[in-house]
């Protein structure tokens, strides 16, 4: 019995060598905790910072896309004007004594108030600027009947239209709809078909809406003069129902950022203080030649604060675009 017993006790302690679990110590680890976070640490910062990368990339293409989109908006608007006003025109109020002096800012948002555009309700004339503001010769679809207002068969007919341009700036982002910075707000008034047989569609004007002062009646040296003396159809305690809407947001209000020198005509859209916005233009009435120029802020769609400044170190946040264009519309006065 003895040489057996022997032999099962050496096999039952060789069944316990081989079914014991084995393990890590604490210092083992410790180690591969370590080595862990050495590997996973600057994989996780170059991950961040190529998603960031890519933001940041992706907010100046955005911007600077929807700046260009706006751009050629613009430029196609006013290739149909037949007048652009110029500083004078939008800097001074009605004037029939002093011809000379006469504008149309007490004519216009935001002194005749607008929705999205007005005196008393939130905004003023320092948050809400006129840049460009014009009369085109504009097409109208199927406003003339051929034989009758009421013919079913239709000809196409022309009217004018007052169009205006606008800085809204959002101080302290108190309108929580828009970016803290600015945007451009596009207002128009259009009048009536001038043709025999005018249907609804052709009659159907703005409210407000007056003509160009073109009759010989009106006094003035000029075409300028004569615009400039153009007069709302509202009653003084009226205002317009036309509402101003946001073409594009974005828009730079950076007092450091370079501006352009007008070669020819007068530089439009300075702010309150002076300084110019990321929305101006050199506009010449008499030739009506306009020169615009935007600039955005993709800072501020990043981060939706208005608190980095111009340098030419993050210019690439501030892309710019411009357009000059020329106004092809005519006036047709008979």
């Amino acid at each position: 019995m003895s040489p057996l017993k022997f032999i099962l006790s050496l096999h039952l302690k060789h069944q316990r060598i081989k079914t014991t679990n084995s393990g890590f110590t604490l210092i083992e680890l410790l180690v591969a905790i370590i080595l862990a976070f050495l590997v996973i640490t600057p994989l996780m910062l170059f991950m961040t910072g190529l998603l960031d990368s890519d933001r940041r990339e992706q907010a100046k293409v955005t911007t600077e896309q929807e700046l260009q989109a706006a751009l050629d908006y613009i430029a196609r608007d006013l290739q149909q004007a037949v007048y652009i006003y110029d500083a004078d025109g939008l800097t001074r109020d009605r004037n029939t004594t002093t011809i000379g002096s006469s504008g149309i800012r007490d004519q216009i948002p935001p002194v005749k108030s607008a929705p999205n555009c007005s005196v008393g309700t939130g905004t003023n004339p320092s948050v809400c600027t006129p840049v460009l503001v014009f009369w085109k010769r504009e097409f109208v679809e199927g406003s003339v009947g051929v034989s009758s207002a009421t013919d079913t068969v239709k000809n196409d007919g022309y009217t004018y239209s007052l169009v205006a341009y606008y800085l809204i700036t959002n101080p302290n982002g108190s309108n929580t709809t828009w970016s803290p910075s600015a945007r451009i707000g596009r207002f128009q008034i259009r009048g009536t078909v001038n043709a025999a047989n005018a249907n609804a569609v052709g009659n159907n004007s703005s409210a407000g809406y007056n003509p160009p002062p073109l009759s010989d009646t009106i006094t003035g040296a000029s075409l300028k003069e004569k615009m400039n003396q153009w007069q709302t159809a509202l009653t003084a305690s009226d205002n317009y129902t036309q509402r101003v809407d946001t073409l594009v947001d974005f828009i730079s209000t950076s007092t450091n950022a370079p501006a352009a020198t007008c070669s020819s005509g007068q530089r439009v859209g300075n702010d309150s203080s002076g300084n110019v916005s990321g929305f101006y233009g050199c506009v010449d009435a008499t030739e009506i030649l306009a020169q615009v120029y935007l600039r955005g802020n993709a800072f501020v769609r990043l981060y939706n604060k208005n608190n980095i400044p111009f340098t030419n170190s993050v210019s690439a946040y501030f892309p710019n675009v411009s357009v000059r264009a020329q106004g092809r519309g005519f006036i047709f006065t008979k």
